[in-house]
Order: structure tokens, then C-alpha cells, then sequence
């Protein structure tokens, strides 16, 4: 087990990283009160909830199972999550674990944060995307019609168990899906990440142990880093969004669950490439570069049939837009992300069609 620290003063918390650790009660037993409730859903928890069940054993527990999906995200699964949690009469003592990805963190953390106003909680990812990303940094969120994540909170967790072995029963689509996270981490943060990951990407897409856990461990090293310094995306937190602001559009204009999160970003990833090319940032050789990554991740580099005027509709309710201007991330070279309020609208639309070639 590898083990890291997000520095947040009193609200530090540790991410554990290995194989087998979902099992392990030592890793729970710092955060346990009298009471605990689970938040999963249907193919996670068959899988899981046996082990985490062992080792919790003599815990009051309560099990949530919610439906799987992105259209999970919303105010009535919320609310019955809060049905369940107030049948069981659970207090502002229990703690609340998120056991399953991205959508169950979201949620689960959501809840965790505005229950009886806040409860505890703990992270237990099991897909790489919530590894790599989502179960790290505190941003917890549900869904809205007019825009992704949308309603929420920042609510840190106690403490994350990133338990790589889970990975194993993760479908093909949703292993890609995480790698995207991480390849956007080297785009945005890291080259010499860029370069070990296109060393290694036949290794990921294999599921090898030691290049997942290093995935994994580089990813949260990165993540962990900007949120201790700018907890609540005032400034450079921003620039782990490479790609989102595309990438939210795509997911909302398709269809919440028509694309994952990772593919979306993926997609958005070359358009803010392209972006970054028009505007004079980055040459179309690093451009190639990205693309070629992702490809060679089995990620997509297009997007669905949106018109660009329906993306900027869209992307004009970003959470990143200051002063009515929807602000975007780019690549000033690989592995030098910047936040940019000064694009124009044309060379979007232009970056929109560019990477649909």
C-alpha cells in the first residue's frame, strides 16, 4: 500500500493506494462512530459489499443501493438517500461511505455534506476515474437539466481507499474512461507524466497492477497538490478542468449516460487543443500529440453532432465563466495548462470544427 497526504489543515486526509484494501478494517476503524451507511448501487454492491461488510463487522450499518448511471445525479435519488438514512434514524454521527465511482462519490459525498448539516464520509472508489480524480478534492454535486454538477458542495471526505484490485471487474469502457482523467492530469500538470504514459498505455489498457497503481498514485500526487493550494477553484485548481468545459457540453447536449465522463472529456481534450493551436499557445505537432494518445487509449477524438452554436449555448453556463465570459482551459505546451478569459467566440466555433476532421 502506497499512502499520500491532501493538505488541508484540519481537514487533512490521507488516499490510500494498492491492491486489496477494500477489506481491510484497519483502514476504516480511525473514522468509525457508532453508526455507518453505505451508498452503492447494483453492480457495485454484489461485488463489494461483502468485504466492506467484514470489515465493519459489530458497526450498525445501513446499506443504500441507488440505481447505476449518470441520471442517478439528481434531486429525487438524493432524497432517497435521505429517505433511508432518516428510516434508519441516522444521526449526525454516522458516517456515510461512498462505495462505487464517479456518480456514487458525487452523490454520496452530496448527501454527506448537507445532511443534518454534514455528516462524515469516506471514498471508497472502484473505478479508475474515481480513483484518479473524482473521490479526490471534495467536490461533491448532482446534476441539473441546463448543466453537469451544477448543485453541490466542496465537502472534503476523512479519508479515501483507492483499492486497485477493484479495477479488475471494471468493463473495458469505463477502464478507458479513467485513463482519460489521467492523461488530462499529464496534459494539464506533468509532461514527464505525458511521456511515461506513452510509454505505458498498452500496460494500463492491460490492467498491470504496478502501472495502474502509478497511474493512480501520479494522478492523486497532482490532484493533491492544487487543492491544498486553492481548495475552492478560485485560481489554479481550474486548470484540473482541461477539457471539462467541452466535455460538459457534450454530456449534456448528448444525454446524461449517452457518453461517459471520460469520453466526453477525451473529445474535449482536442477541441481545447485546437483552441490552444488558433490561438497561437500550442503547436499542431503537440496537437498530433494529444490526439494520438488518446486514440491509442481507445478514447474518442470527435464529438457527437452538436453545431457549434448548441456547445457554446451550452458551455455558457460553465462554472468557470467570470463576468458573463465563458473562460476556457489551454495548453500552452504539453504538461503547462492556463485559464483564459479572453477567447473569442469564432475561433470556438472554429476549434469545434477542427477537431471533428
Amino acid at each position: 500500500m502506497e499512502s499520500l497526504r491532501v493538505e488541508l489543515g484540519s481537514r487533512s486526509y490521507p488516499i490510500h493506494i494498492g491492491a486489496d484494501l477494500i477489506g481491510k478494517g484497519e483502514l476504516y476503524a480511525p473514522y468509525l462512530p457508532s453508526g455507518v451507511a453505505i451508498v452503492t448501487n447494483p453492480i457495485v454492491g454484489p461485488l463489494y459489499l461483502p468485504r466492506v461488510r467484514k470489515a465493519l463487522e459489530g458497526i450498525k450499518t445501513t446499506e443504500i443501493v441507488v440505481r447505476d448511471g449518470e441520471e442517478t445525479k439528481s434531486w429525487q435519488t438524493l432524497n432517497e438517500v435521505f429517505d433511508a438514512l432518516l428510516k434508519a434514524r441516522c444521526g449526525r454521527d454516522t458516517l456515510l461511505i461512498a462505495l462505487g465511482g464517479g456518480v456514487i462519490g458525487d452523490l454520496a459525498g452530496f448527501a454527506a455534506a448537507v445532511y443534518q448539516r454534514g455528516v462524515p464520509f469516506l471514498q471508497v472508489p472502484t473505478t479508475l476515474l474515481a480513483q484518479v480524480d473524482s473521490s479526490v478534492g471534495g467536490k461533491t454535486a448532482i446534476n441539473h437539466p441546463l448543466g453537469k454538477n451544477m448543485i453541490g458542495a466542496f465537502y472534503q471526505p476523512r479519508a479515501v481507499i483507492s483499492d486497485v484490485a477493484t479495477l479488475d471487474t471494471l468493463p473495458d469502457r469505463e477502464l478507458r474512461s479513467g485513463i482519460a482523467e489521467v492523461i488530462k492530469h499529464g496534459f494539464a500538470l506533468d509532461a514527464a507524466f505525458v511521456d511515461w504514459l506513452e510509454r505505458n498505455i498498452g500496460l494500463l489498457l492491460k490492467r498491470d497492477a504496478a502501472a495502474l497503481t502509478h497511474a493512480v498514485k501520479r494522478s492523486c500526487e497532482l490532484k493533491a497538490r492544487i487543492v491544498a493550494a486553492d481548495e475552492r477553484e478560485a485560481g489554479d485548481r481550474a486548470l484540473l478542468n482541461f477539457g471539462h468545459t467541452f466535455g460538459h457540453a457534450i454530456e449534456t447536449g448528448a444525454g446524461y449516460g449517452a457518453w461517459l465522463h471520460g469520453e466526453a472529456v477525451a473529445a474535449g481534450m482536442v477541441m481545447a487543443a485546437e483552441l490552444s493551436a488558433l490561438m497561437g499557445e500550442l503547436r499542431k505537432t503537440e496537437v498530433s500529440r494529444v490526439r494520438e494518445l488518446l486514440k491509442r487509449a481507445g478514447l474518442p477524438v470527435k464529438g457527437p453532432a452538436l453545431a457549434p452554436e448548441r456547445m457554446l449555448e451550452l458551455m455558457a453556463v460553465d462554472k468557470k465563466a467570470a463576468k458573463g465570459r465563458t473562460r476556457f482551459v489551454l495548453l500552452e505546451s504539453i504538461g503547462r495548462a492556463a485559464l483564459r478569459g479572453d477567447v473569442d467566440e469564432a475561433l470556438v466555433r472554429k476549434a469545434i470544427v477542427a477537431a471533428a476532421q
